[in-house]
């Protein structure tokens, strides 16, 4: 059996001293229990655990982790695993604004939906929603892959710079300097292979948005195109 804190009555700062003092004494399987919506649990841990929170959370929720592992079973405030550079965060649940943003590297699962701006100036890694997004997903986006298998919002990867973006219901609008894209033969069997990877449905189709590179370099001549972007 994994080992257990219980978060109930105790504060953020107690429940954080509790995992890193058990990750120091070796364990590498933790259960979080009575979460209760706390804020800013699980964060900067640098260590390959794995921690299961059973329920929900507030914001910042595994912000800043390299390497671990963490399961929310439940829905999670914004900024969940914001700046992470490497391991898995899995939200069973749905998730506030701002999901995975800047994340470098790792692997988001939200099964339900994801709130505005997710995947925000990420820098590498795959965020995967199951459901919807709202609006300003992938803004400003460098690297990396972010998957929607519902519908996306307004101004859809406004202003990105790199990376990939599929969805499988409508998209409300595409932001700045966004195109649409038909995905290769590769697209689809890596997509196919990361929702049965995550026990997801599969929509009918997919869509490709990549970035239409014209805000890459500044010319005066198209002034009013970076106006309308800034």
């Amino acid at each position: 059996m994994p080992f257990s804190i219980n978060c109930h009555n105790k504060t953020t700062r107690e429940i954080n001293r509790l995992i890193r003092e058990e990750i120091a004494a070796g364990e590498r399987e933790i259960r979080m229990l009575h979460p209760e919506a706390r804020h800013n649990l699980g964060v900067a841990l640098l260590q390959p655990v794995h921690l299961i929170f059973e329920g929900s959370v507030g914001y910042y929720c595994a912000g800043m982790i390299d390497g671990a592992t963490i399961e929310i079973r439940g829905s999670a405030g914004w900024g969940t695993a914001e700046s992470m550079l490497n391991g898995m965060v899995i939200i069973d649940g749905n998730a506030g604004s701002g999901v995975a943003a800047s994340i470098r590297g790792g692997m988001v699962v939200v099964r339900g939906d994801a709130a505005a701006r997710a995947g925000v100036s990420m820098k590498g890694g795959t965020l995967l929603i199951g459901g919807n997004c709202g609006y300003m997903a992938g803004f400003m986006m460098q690297k990396g892959k972010i998957v929607v298998c519902g519908d996306a919002g307004e101004a859809l990867a406004d202003s990105m710079y790199e990376g990939v973006l599929f969805v499988g219901g409508k998209i409300a609008s595409l932001g700045n300097d966004t195109v649409i894209e038909e995905p290769s033969t590769e697209d689809l069997s890596w997509l196919q292979d990361l929702l049965h990877q995550y026990n997801l449905s599969s929509p009918n189709s997919f869509k490709k948005v990549v970035s239409g590179k014209k805000l890459w370099n500044f010319d005066r001549k198209e002034l009013e195109v970076w106006k309308a972007a800034l």
